[in-house]
């Protein structure tokens, strides 16, 4: 399949993100990523959601990599990853198979997964499938929607604009996902992928794969991550933000289907709506490293 890549200058002198680009091709999609290396055995995995990328977990991955191997990586589509050209080409089994592709090609073993967003959706059910490869979850503003209940309104008007905006501004949709008051150039570091709007695909397909109904194509896989985390065994901390409108209803639901999740501290990030790592990123990662010396 045609892919399209932002240029590399579109990524120079981003603030706050001194790390150079890395690469992991799966089934002819190059996927980037960043990553941080400390003194620790442990290994992280932060996966982003839509419409942002690894720039998202700068503030954390300096603390993760206190403890090991800090990696996140970019979505298809989104920051360095290449870019599909048509909407049609995003589909959740392809979303998929990119983000396992990657876990594989990698290597990654004993990986503590810390997901927001479409990280979760994507993420929680390739730690589902392939458990000898995790040793932790830490689900974070996420959720594994099947259809059955719905989305909130904010949800949907924030897909109708995503879809039909004429001009789409991924600036001013992370800066309204946020409490903070994000610099410019902090909001042209989320716009650096998308040069224009051949670029933009992803970002408009995005939000039509979140299953809205039972019979949706993603909800049969979404039904089949939850059913193997049923009786997941290993350590899982969720790890909301209180002032998220979209995943709130979530979390709940999360720490009741994850049979481990209530051995851990219910504890919300406080002053944090649904980007919380630029909310509060270094508090998140506080706690999950707290997460990972407890377990």
């Amino acid at each position: 399949m045609e892919t399209i890549r932002t240029p590399e200058e579109r990524f120079e002198d981003l603030p706050g993100f001194p790390y150079e680009g890395q690469y992991v091709e799966v089934d002819g999609t190059r996927l980037g990523y960043v990553e941080e290396r400390g003194d620790g055995g442990e290994t992280f995995l932060c996966l982003h959601g839509e419409p942002t990328w690894s720039y998202l977990y700068r503030e954390m991955l300096p603390v993760l990599a206190e403890r090991g191997r800090a990696i996140a990586l970019d979505l298809p589509g989104l920051g360095r990853s290449d870019k599909w050209p048509a909407r049609e080409d995003y589909t959740y089994d392809r979303l998929y198979d990119a983000v396992e592709g990657a876990v594989e090609a990698l290597d990654l073993e004993g990986i503590t997964l810390v997901c927001q967003d479409w990280g979760g959706l994507l993420g929680l059910r390739v730690a589902a499938r392939n458990p000898g490869r995790f040793d932790r979850l830490v689900p974070a503003n996420t959720g594994l929607p099947t259809g059955e209940h719905g989305m909130p309104d904010v949800w949907h008007q924030f897909r109708e604009v995503v879809e039909t905006a004429a001009d789409l501004d991924v600036g001013r949709i992370v800066d309204g996902g946020t409490l903070a008051d994000l610099d410019e150039d902090v909001l042209d570091a989320y716009r650096a992928p998308f040069p224009d709007e051949s670029y933009m695909a992803g970002v408009r397909a995005y939000p039509g794969l979140v299953p809205t109904e039972p019979d949706h194509p993603a909800a049969a896989p979404l039904r089949d991550a939850r059913e193997r985390l049923a009786d997941w065994e290993k350590p899982a901390f969720v790890l909301f933000g209180d002032a998220d409108p979209i995943t709130h209803r979530s979390r709940d639901d999360l720490r009741e289907l994850l049979p481990t999740a209530g051995e851990q501290p219910d504890v919300w990030v406080e002053g944090a709506s649904h980007f919380l790592q630029e909310d509060a990123g270094e508090q998140l990662a506080e706690e999950i490293v707290a997460f990972v010396d407890r377990t």
